[in-house]
């Protein structure tokens, strides 16, 4: 006498389900709730397929709903045009622009000295007039020479940089400029002069949108006719930077909507055809000693629901990522005689009542009155979903 396996007929049928979907979607046995049933099949020696880089919970989840994944090789990259690729050169007058300077910054002064004397203020103000006097006479490295001395004295007077910033412009040195404008406007947030420098030695580097912000804010702050003629100057240029920008920040978003769009109908084509095979393989292998049911769903049990039904269910899914729940059908797989201990728990319940819907238990040939006789896997009588 052949010896018997322990097992009903009904939970052998569910086995064979269990090794279909097995075939049809390899990545099920990576899911982390399988991990003993991996564990068991790497002692026996075998051959696991490798697992694929679509994540599982991706493959089960319907196509708008579905998330894209960062890196994947297995779904292409749809064409794009090269216009939408890279960003065309914008045609802007760069007359005027100069070279940038690469001196080694001058010296800022200590601002953390807080405390300025009325002699030293004295001191500063007449070095600052000896600067205008130079600036005044074109003199412009001797005016930066006695600003310097003067910002030395009170590195905390934001009109000395300004100044300063003003004879670097005359010298063709706008980094330089740009520096003591960037000090000016730290001291003073409202110093008119210190964001006009700026704003024309960001032109002269042909920075045309900064250039733009910095001459308005001068404007604003304190109307100047040359830092207007300025600002009229940079316009065009930064409002062909301006719309340019957003033309491809548009055809960026675009872009990436389709790629979402394509990887979302790649991924539905491939759940669909692993659904394909899966109805394939079980048609074909239920014929054998548990299928040919008339009727029958996967592998021929009537009532039973295309695998498909299953993997893509979220519910289903979710419920196994469930550490508890994981616990406990990892202990029933152990010893199906382990169910009894779990029938009052609302999680393990709610999941066989899924099941058991899923599966015909509601009225169906696998049981009436929504029980699932047999229980899980068809073992156990008088389970009761709640």
């Amino acid at each position: 006498m052949a010896p018997s396996t322990g097992m009903t007929k009904e939970q052998l049928v569910q086995l064979q389900q269990f090794i279909i979907l097995c075939k049809a979607m390899p990545d099920t046995l990576y899911l982390p709730e399988l991990s003993f049933f991996k564990d068991y099949l790497h002692s026996l020696g075998a051959k696991l397929p490798p697992q694929s880089e679509v994540p599982q919970e991706e493959a089960s989840q319907k196509s708008e709903k579905a998330e894209i994944p960062k890196k994947e090789e297995s779904v292409p990259e749809p064409m794009v045009d090269e216009d939408e690729e890279e960003e065309s050169e914008v045609e802007l007058d760069m007359s005027g622009v100069i070279e940038a300077d690469t001196e080694e910054p001058q010296a800022m002064g200590d601002v953390s000295k807080v405390e300025i004397s009325e002699e030293e203020m004295d001191q500063a103000d007449d070095k600052r007039g000896e600067a205008q006097h130079a600036l005044s006479d074109g003199d412009f490295d001797k005016a930066v020479a006695l600003f310097t001395e003067a910002i030395m004295i009170n590195p905390q007077a934001a009109a000395f940089y300004a100044k300063r910033a003003s004879c670097y412009l005359k010298l063709n040195k706008p980094n330089a400029c740009i520096r003591d404008c960037d000090r000016a406007i730290e001291l003073n947030p409202d110093s008119a002069i210190g964001h006009k420098f700026r704003g024309r030695a960001h032109r002269l580097l042909g920075h045309f949108e900064e250039a733009a912000l910095d001459l308005a804010t001068a404007c604003k702050l304190d109307y100047d006719d040359q830092a207007n003629e300025w600002l009229k100057e940079v316009q065009p240029n930064a409002k062909k930077l301006i719309e340019h920008k957003r033309k491809y920040q548009r055809l960026h978003e675009e872009r990436e909507i389709k790629l979402k769009q394509e990887r979302i109908r790649k991924i539905q084509e491939e759940r669909e055809k692993a659904a394909r095979e899966a109805r394939e393989r079980s048609q074909e292998e239920g014929d054998g000693d548990f299928g040919g049911f008339p009727g029958a769903g996967a592998g021929g049990m009537p009532g039973m629901p295309d695998l498909s039904s299953l993997l893509s269910d979220p519910e289903i899914l979710q419920a196994f990522q469930d550490p508890e729940v994981a616990a406990a059908f990892q202990d029933i797989s152990q010893n199906p005689a382990n169910f009894l201990k779990y029938q009052g728990n609302p999680k393990v319940a709610a999941l066989m009542s899924k099941l058991a819907g899923k599966m015909g238990g509601s009225g169906g040939p696998m049981g009436g009155g929504g029980g699932f006789p047999g229980g899980p896997m068809g073992g156990f009588p008088g389970f009761r979903p709640s």
